[in-house]
């Protein structure tokens, strides 16, 4: 079976390789893409569940490596399908509490998975269904669009979905990924992508000693089932300020309730940024002088620090993912906005288009 990163990508061309990934539980076939920049970055991805499989990017010695968690063959990920690793996560990214909400005066129910509540869109969300591949815009081919059709009330939701994302490498080594939906009724909609981090290489360790900076001077509190409270805290003063370059193992075992409950960092950060695509984060890693900055047009991050890894997986290098092994950057609304009235709106109407970029951002220092 082909493995990710088994690719010969003409740099010129950019055009990307595409290759069996096992089949999908239905017995459909799945593929794996890969695009490439003309300075060697590349990035493979599935059209199962949306999915950022390896993205290999150099050190400040110029050496490669692959800085995403993630398995080599799709029976893997069937394996270790809650963990969402790298893929596109919908309809509704992260969480809602008891997995109920209503909208114009009717409830609707999502999946329980997750505690008490429903997280990143119930018990079968976009993570775990197989996109089509739809036609790219980019003549040198350096872009991979995939589609998906999310029935009326699949897993819950109201309105039939059609979703684009669009992943694009460029050569000022930008990995961009735009979002477009349109629904026929109104329903609530949050995407984004799961991928996990390790700047250092996947499966190097943990990633305590990470740089990171998020331009947010405000986050959401939670309560001990990981749901917000509706409140906008102040970051100043506490674990959560990352406004200056901090590691993340340089508070994260405090005694502070909101980290025991989440076990570390796994919290919404509220972006002072207005809607535009701006600087939400940057992370650095002190030993390879790999950088990453994260862009978005969301109004929030949740900054995830592999808290419910366990090291009972086995990830690309054959090595085990332990705990705190990734990092997760999710750009998003804020978590279980349809019931938080003070929250920014997740409702899509027909006649709206859902629109949303993040970019990923690579650099040495």
């Amino acid at each position: 079976m082909p493995h990710a990163g088994d690719y010969a990508v003409n740099a010129e061309t950019g055009r990307f390789a595409k290759r069996s990934f096992g089949p999908a539980p239905g017995g459909e076939p799945t593929y794996l893409y890969a695009l490439k920049n003309a300075n060697g970055i590349e990035v493979a991805i599935s059209n199962y569940g949306a999915t950022i499989v390896s993205l290999k990017v150099p050190d400040r010695s110029g050496d490669f490596d692959d800085v995403v968690l993630g398995y080599s063959n799709l029976s893997d990920y069937l394996s270790h399908k809650n963990q969402y690793l790298g893929a596109t996560i919908g309809r509704y990214a992260n969480r809602i509490a008891r997995g109920r909400f209503t909208l114009n005066g009717r409830d609707h129910r999502v999946p329980i998975n997750n505690g008490p509540n429903a997280l990143h869109g119930g018990k079968k969300g976009f993570d775990k269904r197989l996109w089509s591949e739809e036609p790219a815009t980019e003549s040198l081919g350096r872009e991979l669009k995939l589609h998906y059709a999310s029935r009326d009330g699949e897993e819950g939701f109201p309105g039939n979905l059609d979703v684009e994302v669009s992943f694009r490498l460029s050569d000022q080594n930008e990995l961009s990924i735009d979002y477009g939906a349109t629904t026929d009724q109104d329903t609530v909609l949050n995407l984004t992508n799961h991928a996990y981090f390790n700047l250092a290489g996947e499966g190097s360790g943990d990633i305590l000693g990470h740089q990171v900076t998020l331009f947010a001077s405000r986050f959401t509190p939670i309560d001990e089932t990981l749901i917000p409270t509706g409140e906008i805290g102040v970051v100043r003063d506490t674990p959560f300020d990352f406004r200056q370059a901090t590691a993340i193992g340089e508070h994260i075992e405090e005694p502070v309730e909101q980290l025991q409950w989440a076990r570390g960092y796994d919290h919404n950060f509220v972006l002072d940024s207005d809607g535009r695509l701006a600087l939400a984060a940057r992370v650095a890693e002190p030993s390879s002088g790999r950088v990453l900055e994260v862009l978005t047009t969301e109004p929030g991050i949740q900054f995830y620090s592999g808290n419910f890894l366990d090291g009972g997986t086995t990830g690309k290098k054959r090595k085990t993912y332990g705990f705190r092994s990734g990092f997760s950057l999710e750009t998003q609304h804020f978590p279980d906005s349809p019931n938080q009235p003070g929250f920014p709106s997740t409702v899509l109407k027909p006649g709206q288009r859902f629109q949303s970029t993040t970019v990923y951002r690579f650099s040495i220092e």
